[in-house]
């Protein structure tokens, strides 16, 4: 069992990863990612909001929505979950890390919106994973999440003193490091099998 628990996690974080292999998470992956340490506090924000949303909607989801036939509700409730957890912990930020809340600006909010949350939600259903193997998906891939926003706000940082052509700046040279770090990311595949 160990060993299965092990596997979800390191294929959440190399083969399986939330931004890397599903594309899921991309607006905050680019939008925060441009400083280490806003980077790191979105991806801890995302990894526990993750969390929470596993630990509450897949008791809702089995012993709710699925027993009473409305398994139709469920990405509803699920955004309505996440939404919830998401002002708790903006309001949490604003009264006890209030750099980070500025830092993170319009983008805490927006991790109501993350797909790369929801994502995670859906698919501990569709895994038909239980209870704390969904708990352990779940922070795995947002430590994915947030490993994936480190190396890129780390790239980022040391490109912003790099002698690019004009025409690299900015947008174009983010895109294709993020597609450079997807295809790397890729050739893990043969490795783990999640």
């Amino acid at each position: 069992m160990g060993v299965k628990f092990f596997l979800i996690f390191l294929s959440a974080l190399t083969t399986q990863n939330i931004v890397f292999a599903y594309f899921l998470g991309i607006c905050p992956y680019l939008g925060v990612s441009r400083k280490l340490d806003t980077a790191l506090g979105m991806g801890m924000a995302v990894t526990f909001v993750m969390t929470l949303t596993a630990l509450i909607t897949w008791p809702i989801f089995y012993k709710i929505l699925q027993p009473h036939d409305l398994v139709y509700l469920q990405i509803p409730v699920f955004i309505l979950v996440i939404a919830s957890l998401v002002q708790f912990l903006e309001m949490y930020f604003r009264k006890a890390l209030p750099h980070l809340y500025t830092a993170l600006g319009i983008y805490l909010p927006l991790i109501t919106t993350n797909c790369a949350i929801l994502g995670v939600a859906l698919f501990m259903i569709l895994k038909k994973f239980g209870y704390i193997l969904s708990v352990v998906y779940a922070f795995s891939t947002g430590l994915g999440f947030a490993m994936a926003l480190l190396i890129m706000a780390g790239i980022r940082e040391e490109l912003e003193m790099a002698p690019l052509p004009e025409s690299l700046k900015g947008a174009p040279i983010t895109l294709i490091i993020a597609g450079l770090l997807a295809l790397a990311f890729m050739g893990f595949s043969g490795l783990v099998k999640g």
